[in-house]
């Protein structure tokens, strides 16, 4: 299991959002493509993992 980067405060309100819209979108059914919401949620991680390795520990 990889570690998940620190998020901002900012990030974490739009990862819950995204996933709030993507629980509400699969209420709809099994049919429904949520590829688009998932693909912004890894945009935030790849975003929030490429600011850790740049900030020095």
């Amino acid at each position: 299991m990889t570690q998940e980067p620190p998020l901002t405060a900012a990030e974490k309100a739009k990862v819950a959002l995204l996933t709030a819209r993507m629980c509400k979108r699969s209420l709809a059914g099994e049919d429904v493509h949520l590829g688009d919401l998932q693909r912004k949620v890894d945009h935030i991680l790849d975003g929030a993992a490429k600011r850790a390795e740049k900030k020095p520990r």
